[in-house]
């Protein structure tokens, strides 16, 4: 009866240490993943950075072109900037009766 005992016992030590084995080759391959997801979001991150301050820039870069422009012809953009003024009233009647009479029917 001690031997068996004996070899119970020792079975379960081996698993148990077969187990903690296992745990400890797991620990390290999610470290190792979540360590190289990591550096993966920051550089997605730097490249995402970098594109938006390009983006940025053309976008102030066009700015100020039209804002030249605008400085230079200021007539054709008053012309310009009524014309599409009118046009988004006369749109916002349009919409605006349609609903009405949709509403009503």
């Amino acid at each position: 009866m001690a031997d068996v005992t004996e070899d119970l016992r020792a079975t379960l030590e081996k698993q148990i240490g077969d187990l903690k084995g296992e745990v400890t080759k797991l620990s390290k391959s999610l470290a190792s993943r979540a360590s190289n997801a990591l550096d993966e979001a920051e550089a997605a991150y730097e490249e995402g950075r970098g594109r938006a301050r390009q983006v940025a820039r053309q976008v102030r870069d066009q700015a100020h072109a039209a804002a030249d422009v605008a400085r230079e012809n200021p007539v054709t953009t008053a012309t310009v900037l009524s014309t599409v003024g009118l046009l988004g009233l006369a749109a916002g009647l349009v919409l605006g009766g349609m609903f009405a009479s949709g509403g009503r029917r």
